[in-house]
């Protein structure tokens, strides 16, 4: 009896053990599995961040439809995804500074040199230009129409009290604008100055509600005018000329974000190459009879 007793003893131990160890085993196996749950999300998470860039760039790529030709050949020969931010160039400068924009594709030449020389913008490249154009009422009241000059033009709107309506976004467009005044050393009557706060195509629409004058690309214009009784009354001047760049953001300024840097050097070599220039060389011709924009990468 005794030693069925010692047996049966010794079998129990033995049992509390296995169950003990089996347990250990499971807690272990659990952990192990949660790992890799965790491992697996965390490289998706990563293949998002680095499969995607975000584009923060000017309206009138967007507004004239460039975009709808770029951004797909793009993705489809590189495998990037793209997120469009389209705001005026001030505000895409400012969220490249910032680090919430991987790249951008601007018309400001001297808020860009203020950019790249505080070190927030890298690796600039020419991309395109076209024109910016002045519009306004058929009946041309200050009478501008022939002036071939974009100051003497703003400076009969001004004389004439006649209505201009600024974008007043901080875009390039009103960049440009901004400088002509300042170089006439006018400021605009606020009586006749309106200022919208709003992309080209909703200041145009302000603009032909009030028969007033404003300053556009000339790519929304051809896109828009149907929708306008204004009518283009200046082009051709040289201080219209309107480049475009694309700069990435400099992610050494934002070492904590992570920017994605490559993503954003793919995108600038793309759009500087062949077949993101043939794009552009030949966006609008069939419907408009001429480009929109102008490739400068290769001309």
């Amino acid at each position: 009896m005794q030693n069925l007793k010692k047996d049966f003893k010794t079998i129990t131990n033995l049992a509390a053990v296995t169950i003990k160890v089996i347990t250990v085993i499971i807690v272990i196996i659990v952990f192990i599995s949660n790992a890799v749950v965790l491992l697996l999300l965390s490289g998706c998470k990563n293949d998002l961040q680095t499969s995607q860039i975000i584009l923060a760039t000017t309206t009138s790529t967007q507004d004239s439809g460039l975009l709808d030709e770029l951004i797909p050949a793009f993705e489809k020969a590189t495998g990037y995804k793209v997120k469009v931010i389209a705001v005026g160039t001030g505000e895409a400068i400012e969220l490249a500074s910032r680090g919430q924009a991987d790249v951008i594709l601007v018309h400001s030449r001297v808020s860009e040199d203020k950019m790249i020389k505080e070190g927030y913008g890298i690796n600039r490249k020419d991309v395109m230009h076209n024109e910016f154009i002045i519009v306004g009422p058929k009946n041309d009241p200050a009478k501008i129409l022939g002036m071939g000059s974009a100051m003497i033009a703003f400076k009969a709107i001004a004389e004439s009290k006649c209505i201009f309506v600024s974008r007043a976004d901080d875009s390039g467009t009103h960049k440009k604008e901004l400088l002509i005044w300042e170089n006439l050393g006018i400021k605009p009557i606020k009586e006749y100055y309106i200022e919208t706060g709003q992309g080209m195509g909703e200041t145009l629409k302000i603009a032909d509600e009030k028969q007033g004058y404003t300053l556009t690309d000339n790519a929304t214009w051809l896109t828009q005018k149907a929708n306008f009784t204004l009518v283009k009354l200046l082009e051709g001047d040289e201080q219209l000329y309107n480049p475009y760049s694309v700069i990435a953001a400099n992610p050494k300024k934002h070492p904590k974000l992570k920017l994605n840097y490559k993503g954003a050097i793919a995108f600038i070599n793309w759009i500087t190459d062949k077949q993101a220039q043939n794009i552009i060389r030949n966006f609008g011709v069939e419907k408009y009879g001429k480009p929109l924009f102008y490739p400068d990468a290769i001309k």
